[in-house]
């Protein structure tokens, strides 16, 4: 099969993917193999291809917002059919036996699987994944539109309940890329004021597309206090500037795996107050169910540009250069072609 491939150290930093042959995975005990259809980028996988998160493997396939359907069962596997349309996210299997996951928190467990990191992703034609860590999709929409809401959408929605957002809320979203751009549908659909804060024109015109409030600069402060916001933005200067726009016992959650810095802050002027900061840490499998059948009911479609496979690193660079409004897509050659 095709696959974009990251060797360690990446070959050439602008293009940190090899596009290659390599054999088949084989499903075993309790995996399935998927024929991929689609798989979204995520900025994790910057972080993955530039080091910025340290190597786990000497070669990896990144990709984790896997579309696909089940080609093959592997041993002892149930529940799930051959020819299935399935989704993979980020978080690809835990141990189920450490005292996080005993207490139901397993998006926090002590051994984790990560698709596309620690195991091979969905950047190819196939791909391996735990059945049991499967997430049911529908026949409809597409594939393209249905990969961006397995990590982008997923990640988005639990952000909004560690930031325990309740309908009617005035809720900021700083940054608003792949996941505020799915955020914003649900925020509509629980009756919330949604204030924007994000660098770039095309992307403040997304917002004012979704339906936003308000729209400002990347650290613009909103024009009223926030109950909660969400950052999305990798930027320690935008936490700040979100925590500057809370009420009093309001909560801002970070949603990023990884964080340039957060510098020195007024402690008296913007956390006292009961005032929080939360990091979102992966995902549950119950956030994917909820996440996943919410979207079915409100019909939310996110904005894609779709790349074929070939055009990985390009993919990638669109990405890390803020030139992609909502999500970017890969997909396999088959599909590529128009392939149904």
């Amino acid at each position: 099969m095709r696959a974009a491939v990251l060797h360690y150290p990446a070959p050439i930093a602008s293009s940190p993917l090899v596009v290659e042959n390599v054999p088949i995975p084989d499903p075993g005990d309790g995996e399935v193999l998927l024929k991929v259809e689609a798989c979204g980028v995520c900025r994790t996988d910057l972080h993955i291809a530039a080091g910025e998160l340290p190597p786990l493997r000497q070669a990896v396939v990144p990709g984790h917002q896997i579309a696909g359907r089940v080609e093959k069962l592997g041993a002892n596997v149930g529940g799930v059919r051959v020819g299935q349309r399935c989704g993979v996210s980020w978080l690809g299997g835990v141990d189920g036996t450490c005292p996080l996951c005993l207490r139901g928190r397993e998006n926090l467990c002590d051994h984790p699987t990560f698709t596309g990191y620690s195991v091979d992703g969905g950047y190819a034609e196939y791909a391996v994944a735990r059945a049991d860590f499967l997430v049911s999709l529908p026949e409809q929409p597409p594939a393209t539109d249905l990969a961006p809401l397995l990590c982008a959408g997923i990640i988005g929605f639990r952000s909004l309940r560690v930031a325990e957002v309740q309908p009617g809320d005035r809720v900021g979203l700083f940054g608003f890329g792949a996941s505020a751009h799915l955020a914003i549908e649900v925020l509509k659909f629980w009756n919330c004021e949604v204030y924007v804060s994000t660098r770039g024109r095309s992307h403040q015109q997304l917002a004012r597309s979704r339906g936003a409030t308000w729209v400002g600069d990347a650290t613009e402060r909103p024009p009223v206090p926030l109950d909660s916001a969400v950052t999305f933005a990798p930027s320690g200067d935008v936490v700040v500037a979100a925590l500057a726009s809370l009420r009093k016992g309001g909560i801002v959650a970070i949603n990023a795996i990884h964080l340039d810095r957060v510098p020195q802050f007024d402690y008296d002027r913007l956390l006292w107050g009961e005032r929080q900061l939360r990091s979102v840490a992966n995902m549950t499998r119950e956030d994917a169910r909820d996440f996943v059948a919410l979207a079915q009911q409100i019909g939310i479609r996110p904005r894609t540009t779709v790349f074929a496979l070939e055009q990985a690193n390009e993919a990638l660079l669109a990405v890390a250069e803020d030139r992609i409004d909502g999500a970017a897509v890969i997909v396999p050659p088959e599909q590529a072609a128009g392939n149904p």
